[in-house]
């Protein structure tokens, strides 16, 4: 690990976190009518409670659970908390009905409008960007096979060392971050470096939890994107490399088959290409 990644830790990335989600998507969350609110509430709730009568919860458990839940809070972790261990069942919910790709979770470190690099192009990186270079070829295409031009692939991953650029010191402000358009087929080509495994910030809250229950906070390498077009449903996933360790035991939950990309060896030896399109459905009426 750098020397400039040394004070990345969990309360700073989780208080980036919570104030991108404050002022990304906070805003524009439509109001959930008041009986769903009360059905959602209660049901929660008398899930805990079977729980707690279930393993006869001890004063002594309950009052650890709370002070870990105090702890969340004050460090700024429910975004890494949520994105962790539930976002991936509300993904699943949410994308069930789709014929296209299969998506995953959005995870805490998504940032919008980074630069624009058109339909072939690399993204912002340091120079000698450490990596594997990665050359990324595919089309966005509806489910009915048509092309489609003018479809925004949103690309955004860790670096080396496990750290994503505007939520760890020392990296350039849209480090390995870019939107790419497609062109007129709908196609287009990427060039990145190949990511690496990282494990979740472990300092915090969430770290205590994954040492008291004995799980490892690894998550395999994996590259973010968001794929949208107009008049279709926007497509969140993560795409995966075969081999990773940890894509059986994902700390998220967030591997599936069909993220599973196939990188072959450049022809001209300067590292890895693959090839990965991206089907998106038409929005629901």
């Amino acid at each position: 690990m750098t020397a400039t990644h040394e004070t990345a830790t969990a309360a700073a990335s989780g208080a980036n976190a919570t104030e991108r989600f404050k002022s990304d998507k906070l805003a524009g969350v439509a109001g959930t009518p008041k009986e769903r609110v009360s059905l959602l509430a209660r049901e929660v709730l008398e899930a805990v409670y079977s729980t707690i009568r279930r393993h006869k919860v001890t004063y002594d458990e309950y009052n650890a659970l709370k002070a870990w839940l105090i702890s969340v809070g004050e460090g700024g972790e429910w975004p890494l908390f949520l994105d962790v261990w539930v976002e991936h069942v509300i993904e699943e919910v949410a994308t069930e009905h789709r014929q296209g790709n299969k998506g995953t979770i959005e995870g805490p470190y998504y940032v919008p409008d980074a630069p624009e690099q058109g339909a072939r192009g690399s993204v912002p990186m340091r120079e000698n960007e450490p990596g594997t270079p990665l050359t990324w070829t595919g089309q966005v295409t509806s489910t009915d096979g048509s092309a489609l031009a003018g479809a925004k692939v949103e690309l955004w991953h860790a670096d080396a060392d496990g750290f994503y650029s505007q939520f760890a010191p020392g990296l350039p402000e849209w480090n390995l971050r870019a939107t790419f358009t497609t062109d007129a087929d709908g196609s287009f080509e990427i060039r990145t470096v190949r990511p690496a495994p990282y494990q979740i910030p472990t300092d915090g809250a969430c770290g205590k939890l994954i040492a008291a229950a004995g799980w490892h906070a690894w998550r395999p390498a994996h590259l973010h994107v968001k794929v949208s077009a107009p008049g279709h449903e926007l497509l969140t996933a993560q795409l995966y490399f075969p081999g990773d360790e940890h894509n059986d035991d994902d700390i998220a939950s967030a591997v599936k088959p069909e993220l599973m990309l196939s990188p072959q060896p450049a022809s001209d030896g300067s590292g890895e290409t693959v090839e990965y399109g991206f089907i998106l459905d038409p929005e629901q009426a």
